[in-house]
């Protein structure tokens, strides 16, 4: 294609200096130009491979994006030095090579448009330093932007408006700053930093839009982050790993279907005056010893799933301070041993669940804050769990504090006000010191202590509740100069002082001393004194689930798409057979027959039972058996309560919506455990088979579990076996399948097994043990992940790694086998 001509001029007024000229060639003018000149290029496409080397400026003589820089293959432009480049297009074609390349100095591009399908849009190594300002790339078969071996620079008011990968990548101790930049549709991370002495500062920047992780820092890479927006990905929002570190002010994540933040191994987050909103996991999730995350001044609200907002385990620490966390499931929840959360000056409130869980081990420190509007204040679950909550109120909760299995927090100068059912509750072996706590009008008792748990309750005192100050079973806790004022209700005994509660103790002064009780109306034991079933609550009506019908064939389709699993897809095959012919016969006319539709689905984990029940349901609604063919995946959490009557209202609203598709209980069998005893769970089984037979048409159970547990779950309850007519297993994926599952997942994220790789992982997927903690598609996906990330530590050592190199897997990126 013709081009224009390149005139080059000196602006100098010296006549020694002065030069111009007239050239074919963008090379011809560059041998010609000295420091300093001015190369004007007339409008056309050049389709040469130019290097810069000296101070001069390439401009378009005819306006901006007249000139187009588009060789047939290798580098289109490569600057040393300190050129200035403005209002060019550059275009390349070369998978292997970078379309821009800046090696050294600190040239100046402004206002260039990179259009490629290039390996990197623009590369910046060797230490350079550009400026760039105002600069796009669009490249959806590579990096958009990379930064490597020491480079650095400033970019302002550039955008990546797409990527195959990573749209920008920071390592080999980059330190790059970015201003008011835009990066979207990248596929991969929108912003990737990884490497020691790898540092990337963004200030009003954004990043969506990103088939991936928005903003990912890994192997001691570190970020500043200053009024940047992070939003619509496919992946988390941020995600930190292997000694990360990130410090982010003034920032907004939200429109995050996965997790918002992910900390893992020993990262640290400081988040400060941020907005986390609209997250479909964890608002923040935080894992492994070592692990840090504070938010100050921040607020985490509007949850899009049944997650926890923020989550602290593996012996992860988080503090919050001066924090809000409003409408979401769960507000934070603490687990494992050596993990602990601090709380100081915060709100909860608006919590669907629990606000505050502590299990496995963990810890809590809550100091001078508020939770209000939460099914349960504060619940420590088991042996170990613990910590303090000091000068804490909780209002409007079903329950204000749960203590059980043995966990012993303490609490002083806690208030918890208006509880549903009652203000603390203890059984199962829970203790705690409650030190100077409060209950104010709750419609169940004060302070509810039953299994003769141990707690210590110190100048506690109850007001206006309804079934009594409070309830004890023997031995019962431990009381101290603890008061309350009379029954709220003339007929009910008045309440019991704390020192009539100890064996041979007196009435505290001033209180009314306790009368006894008998076992007539007015008892209050431990079985006539548990509150009313509250009537359930008529749920708003939801707009209907809308759920894409497509055809059965095209469903089933997907169904033999999925690896192995050959025995399910006949089983389930068949059964739809049998429904599709029924419903034929009754259109003729003819009796049909009327399989139960219920299912259970034994095997072990990772072998795609939650797939194939929304598969499932969604066939059954392409046949029209369905009414939407919508999942509602839950579990013993989401079905078993507190107390009494709690379960069945739990278990009703599950199944509500569940209405017109399919009710999925994973690990079915945990609702009825071997050593049961008073346990909820079972009346979780009972409500539900009552439900199935009441409402056979409107949807379908599908329980699922180890094999040898679900057959004891079946055996729970006269009418559970009856309910489910067919079982179907899931045996384990043999290695060759595992091994299809690896090379899927390699296919989907753009990597390919190198020369022998496939060979390894079969012998690696035979080793592997395949004891109860196998998981099957899940060690599959692990080990694929493993892969990248022993690929990216190796690839981190490569100087300039070719586009294979970045893409192939060797059996030395198998992870070792435990």
């Amino acid at each position: 294609m013709a081009h224009g001509v390149v005139q080059v001029t000196n602006p100098s007024s010296s006549r020694w200096r002065r030069r111009t000229g007239e050239y074919e060639t963008l090379a011809a003018a560059l041998d010609a130009a000295g420091d300093g000149d001015v190369l004007s290029v007339g409008a056309g496409t050049y389709r040469e491979n130019l290097l810069v080397d000296r101070a001069v400026t390439l401009r378009c003589a005819d306006g901006p994006g007249t000139v187009r820089l588009a060789p047939a293959s290798g580098v289109a432009l490569t600057l040393r030095g300190a050129a200035l480049v403005q209002d060019l297009v550059v275009e390349c074609q070369d998978v292997t090579s970078a379309a821009l390349l800046v090696e050294a100095g600190a040239p100046e591009l402004s206002g260039v448009r990179i259009s490629t399908r290039s390996a990197v849009g623009l590369e910046v190594r060797d230490g350079a330093r550009p400026t760039v300002r105002r600069c796009t790339v669009d490249n959806p078969a590579g990096v958009g932007v990379s930064l490597l071996e020491g480079a650095g620079g400033l970019f302002e008011e550039c955008e990546v408006v797409s990527a195959g990968q990573n749209g920008f990548a920071v390592r080999g101790g980059a330190t790059p700053r970015l201003e008011r930049c835009r990066v979207h549709h990248a596929t991969g991370a929108g912003l990737s930093v990884t490497g020691e002495g790898s540092s990337l500062e963004a200030v009003s920047c954004e990043v969506f839009e990103v088939r991936g992780t928005g903003v990912q820092l890994s192997a001691q890479g570190s970020g500043q982050f200053t009024d940047c927006q992070v939003h619509r990905t496919t992946g988390d929002g941020i995600t930190l790993d292997t000694d990360a570190v990130l410090a982010m002010s003034d920032c907004v994540i939200h429109d995050i279907p996965e997790n918002a933040v992910d900390l893992r191994a020993r990262s640290v987050l400081t988040l400060t005056r941020s907005t986390i909103r609209g997250f479909g996991r964890n608002g923040l999730s935080v894992w492994d010893p070592g692990t840090r995350a504070d938010a100050n001044q921040c607020e985490i609200h509007d949850s899009t799933g049944d997650y926890p907002a923020v989550w602290v385990s593996d012996g992860a620490v988080t503090i919050l301070d001066s924090c809000r966390v409003h409408d979401v499931p769960d507000a934070l929840f603490v687990l494992d041993r050596g993990s602990r959360a601090d709380v100081v000056d915060s709100d909860f409130t608006q919590i669907r669940n629990t606000a505050v869980s502590v299990s496995d081990g963990a810890s809590v420190q809550l100091d001078d804050c508020r939770i209000k509007e939460a099914a349960t204040g504060a619940w420590f679950r088991d042996h170990g769990s613990g910590g303090t909550l000091s000068q804490v109120t909780v209002d409007d909760t079903a329950t204000g504090v749960i203590v059980t299995k043995g966990a012993d927090p303490a609490l002083e100068r806690c208030t918890v006000t208006n509880p549903a059912e009652a203000g603390v509750y203890v059984s199962a072996g829970g203790r705690g010191a409650f030190t100077g706590c409060r209950v104010v009008g709750s419609r169940g008792f004060g302070f509810h202590i039953i299994d003769g748990c141990r707690s210590h309750l110190t100048r506690c005192r109850t007001e206006r509740c309804a079934r009594g100050g409070y309830e004890f079973a023997e031995p019962g806790p431990v009381t101290e100069d603890c008061t309350s004022d009379r029954a709220a209700t003339d007929d009910l005994p008045a309440p019991v002082p704390s020192a009539a509660r100890t064996a041979g103790g007196s009435a505290a002064a001033g209180t009314p001393p306790a009368r006894a009780l008998s076992t007539g109306t007015q008892s209050y034991g431990l079985l006539g004194g548990v509150p009313a079933q509250r009537p359930a609550e008529v749920p708003p009506q939801d707009a209907p689930v809308r759920v894409a019908t497509r055809e059965s064939d095209v469903v089933l389709g997907d169904l033999d798409a999925l690896v192995g699993l050959d025995s399910v897809k006949r089983e389930v095959r068949t059964l739809i057979d049998l429904i599709s012919v029924g419903r034929r016969r009754e259109q003729a006319g003819l009796k049909a027959p009327s399989p139960r539709r219920h299912l259970v689905f034994t095997g072990s984990p990772g072998t795609g039972k939650t797939t194939v029940a929304r598969l499932y349901g969604e066939i059954l609604a392409s046949l029209g058996v369905l009414e939407r063919g919508h999942l509602v995946e839950v579990a013993r959490v989401d079905l078993v309560g507190e107390h009494i009557g709690s379960t069945a209202i739990r278990t009703q609203e599950a199944f509500d919506r569940a209405r017109g598709g399919v009710l999925f209980i994973d690990e079915a069998y945990a609702l009825a455990p071997e050593d049961a005893g008073r346990d909820f769970g079972r009346e979780a089984i009972d409500t539900l088979v009552k439900l199935m037979e009441d409402h056979r048409e409107a949807v379908v159970v599908i329980v699922a579990g180890y094999t040898a547990e679900m057959e004891r779950f079946l055996a729970s309850n006269p009418g559970v076996a009856s309910r489910f007519s067919r079982t179907i297993t899931f045996g384990d994926y043999t290695a060759q399948e595992l091994l299809q599952i690896v090379e899927a997942q390699a296919t989907e994220h753009q990597y390919r097994l190198g020369d022998d790789a496939a060979e390894a992982l079969l012998k690696y997927f035979t080793a592997i043990p395949k004891g109860p903690a196998f998981g099957n598609g899940r060690t599959a996906r692990q080990t694929f992940e493993g892969m990248i990330e022993r690929h990216a530590v190796r690839m981190a050592h490569v100087d300039d790694p070719t586009h294979d190199e970045l893409q192939l897997l060797y059996p030395e990126d198998l992870p070792n086998l435990t």
